[in-house]
């Protein structure tokens, strides 16, 4: 693995070059540009703040707009990154069919450019929490927490996609099914309400399961969400034993996504 890295490494100008190329596709003939990845989730929070502060009676968390964009925000990063990783091998078989290059430069540069476009659209969020009176300034969380939690999401969604990315090469209908499995993965994540909304315990086959462990555990978006408004919401330090669960969470995702990525490369240019 280590000497892959290295390899990866050694093609980074290649990775910087896809990423610029992904930024330019991802805007061309738009005349709002690099705008959409402000609007985008501003529209989405409006919508979400209409329907549970209005239409479906008032969210009793203060500040709800901002609560709700920080999990668009990451959950966009994350959505976007799964299904764009899904088919970067099986949309770039012209190159992998022409050019010897690390096949694992196409999924991560999926993901990086989708960080880089996380983290252009977090200037808005501070700016909208700082209209809204909630206090930033003087946090230390948003200095040493912010880029941690960025980094684990990122690990862990390099690790999904480059599973999906190897199982599209072989089952091509995976990039649909995503798309339905991404919908019901957002609802069963607390974006856009608190997980304390999830009742404590529920009784399955006469077992009493902590429900909320259960979210946390089998869902790590939750906790990666989670880590995000603690710091930038909430504003305190993360629990080191739940950050850490996270993190060994996201690095098994990561080594299992290279083994099985690495086990089926060199069968990519006879299957695209």
């Amino acid at each position: 693995m280590l000497a892959r890295l290295r390899e990866l490494w050694t093609y980074r100008e290649l990775i910087r070059n896809l990423v610029v190329r992904d930024l330019k596709v991802r805007y061309k003939n738009s005349s709002l540009g690099i705008a959409w990845s402000w609007l985008n989730p501003m529209l989405m929070m409006l919508v979400f703040t209409v329907v549970f502060t209005v239409m479906a009676g008032r969210s009793a968390l203060p500040h709800f707009h901002v609560f709700v964009l920080i999990g668009i925000l990451a959950w966009n990063f994350f959505s976007s990154s799964v299904i764009g990783a899904t088919g970067s091998i099986v949309n770039n078989a012209h190159l992998i069919k022409k050019v010897y290059f690390p096949r694992a430069v196409l999924p991560v540069s999926i993901v990086l450019s989708n960080m880089l476009n996380f983290v252009i659209a977090l200037p808005v969020f501070f700016i909208l929490a700082w209209l809204s009176g909630l206090p930033l300034s003087g946090r230390v969380e948003l200095i040493v927490w912010l880029p941690a939690v960025l980094i684990v999401q990122v690990v862990f969604t390099v690790g999904v996609g480059l599973i999906l990315s190897t199982v599209n090469v072989f089952y091509r209908d995976t990039q649909i099914i995503m798309e339905v499995v991404m919908l019901a993965w957002f609802f069963l994540t607390p974006i856009f309400y608190p997980i304390e909304q999830v009742p404590q315990t529920a009784a399955l086959a006469g077992l009493t399961l902590d429900l909320r462990r259960l979210v946390y555990i089998l869902n790590p978006m939750a906790s990666v969400i989670s880590s995000y408004r603690d710091v930038l919401y909430y504003g305190h330090t993360i629990g080191a034993d739940f950050f850490l669960r996270t993190v060994v969470t996201a690095v098994a995702v990561l080594l299992i996504g290279y083994a099985v990525f690495d086990r089926y490369a060199r069968r990519f240019a006879e299957e695209v």
